[in-house]
Order: structure tokens, then C-alpha cells, then sequence
């Protein structure tokens, strides 16, 4: 798909996905529920090679939250053998392609087999720098803030921080991620309108877009009508248009890496 030129001073530097709607795609067309998410699979390919495509650096997709351990048994392993079969056939031509594989969440709790499948393939791409993808795996935003939390206690118990020196940029280079840029742009697909505790903390001010379809059937014309979604706003940050518009003033929409992320910190 051709990538609108006029739409490039204010494409997302950082785009994350919360990818909803493999269950109920099954239920429509009377499927199991794993036959949903193995769609699901084929629309990440597609929107991971969309998004390299397109310049956008950064890609995180909610593939698993801390609540869906919650879900009978043989779908939670029926998703994980996906995710791992993902792994096996997608990771030669991500590599290829100049892509880092990364993870957010608590990897102790996925299947040992599994952890060390991804642990090879966040080794093999580490230092590719084409684009980021950021897969969120037993991930929840109020536990990633609870350990940050834990994280600064413990620091500022043995003295490698004082008081005075904690602040939002301190407490953000505790988080998963500490090294990746707050999202630009969240979708969600599904028709759901809330952010089900992915990354409370990063997406204080990330431009949020709902759409009605469902994961699988979300295609290249549908992110590129939320990248068009997006490129149409203002975003802000607390200051008001006459802002935004003087010539000293670098408009925000451009990607820009967020000030709790750019600013150096003790840590």
C-alpha cells in the first residue's frame, strides 16, 4: 500500500495496538476460539511489515495481559503455542529485515520452553535497528507500576537514590520500558472503548483510536485510516494552539520522543 508523502511530518514515532476482537471473529463463522487467534497471527505479519514499511520505529501489540490467565486452560495454551510457532516462522525474515524483538511483562510465568525461545530471539536481533517490535506477554499496567514502585523503595532503602532526586523521569527509567518512547498513536480493535491495563503509565498523553473491526480483519487500509486519524490532530501536551503554532515551537505531532524519556536521570 502507498504511503501518503503529505501525511510524513506527523507519522507516529511509536505505535501501540491493543489486538481485539480473535474470539469473537471465531464465534461469527462458528469456529473454535483458537482458530481466531491463529488469523490473528497472520494480521500481526501484516501490520508489522505495514508499519517497517511506513517508517514507524516502534510497535508494541498486546498479545497477552496478566488477566487472561484467567482463561480456560487449553486456550492460554493454545496461545502459547501459537506465540511460539510465531516465533519459528516469522523470526528469519524479521531479522532480515533490520527488526528488534523485544518483551514487555513477566516472562517468569510463561512456559520454560517459551521463555527461552524468546530470550534467543531477543539475542539474535538485538542490535537491528530498523524498527522495534515490543510484544506485550503477561503484561498489566498497574503490576509494571507496582514493581517500579518496589524498584524505587529498594534504591531509595540502600542509598543509590535520595528523596530529592526522585521524579517522573527517575520513576519512568524503573518501567518495562525504560528504553522505548511513550506511544504516539494507541488502537484498539474490536469496537471496545477502554485501555484494559495496557501502559496506564505511557499513555498519559498518546492519541487514542477505536475502531469496530475485529483483529484478524484489521488490514493495511485500516491503520492506514488511524495513521490518517492521527495525522489530523493536535496534539497539545498541556499547551493551548497559539502555542503549538510560534516559530520557536517544534510541533509535537511529529513522533517526538516524550520529555520523561528524553531528560538524562540518576539512574
Amino acid at each position: 500500500m502507498e504511503i501518503h508523502s503529505e501525511m510524513a511530518g506527523a507519522w507516529p514515532r511509536h505505535v501501540a495496538i491493543i489486538m481485539d476482537g480473535n474470539g469473537r471473529w471465531a464465534s461469527q463463522r462458528h469456529l473454535p476460539r483458537l482458530e481466531g487467534h491463529r488469523q490473528g497471527a497472520k494480521a500481526v505479519r501484516r501490520t508489522v511489515e505495514f508499519c517497517r514499511k511506513s517508517g514507524i520505529q516502534y510497535l508494541t501489540l498486546y498479545a497477552f495481559s496478566t488477566e487472561n490467565w484467567q482463561r480456560p486452560k487449553k486456550e492460554v495454551t493454545g496461545l502459547m503455542k501459537l506465540l511460539s510457532q510465531f516465533i519459528d516462522s516469522e523470526l528469519d525474515e524479521i531479522h532480515a529485515n533490520g527488526i528488534r524483538f523485544m518483551t514487555i511483562g513477566d516472562m517468569s510465568r510463561l512456559p520454560p520452553n517459551l521463555i527461552a525461545k524468546i530470550e534467543r530471539a531477543k539475542a539474535r536481533t538485538r542490535e537491528n535497528v530498523n524498527m522495534s517490535l515490543i510484544v506485550a506477554l503477561s503484561y498489566g499496567g498497574r503490576q509494571e507500576i507496582v514493581n517500579a514502585a518496589l524498584k524505587l523503595a529498594t534504591k531509595l532503602q540502600g542509598g543509590e537514590l535520595k528523596v530529592e532526586q526522585v521524579d517522573e523521569h527517575v520513576f519512568a527509567k524503573l518501567l518495562d520500558t525504560s528504553d522505548i518512547p511513550d506511544p504516539d498513536l494507541l488502537i484498539r480493535t474490536g469496537g471496545e472503548v477502554r485501555v484494559s491495563n495496557f501502559l496506564l503509565w505511557q499513555l498519559a498523553y498518546t492519541e487514542l483510536y477505536f475502531t469496530p473491526i475485529l483483529w484478524p480483519d484489521f488490514d493495511e487500509k485500516a491503520l492506514s485510516q488511524a495513521l490518517d486519524e492521527y495525522g489530523s490532530r493536535q496534539r497539545r501536551f498541556g499547551m493551548i494552539p497559539d502555542q503549538l503554532d510560534s516559530p520557536d515551537k517544534t510541533s509535537r505531532n511529529t513522533g517526538d520522543m516524550p520529555c520523561c524519556q528524553r531528560v538524562s536521570s540518576p539512574l
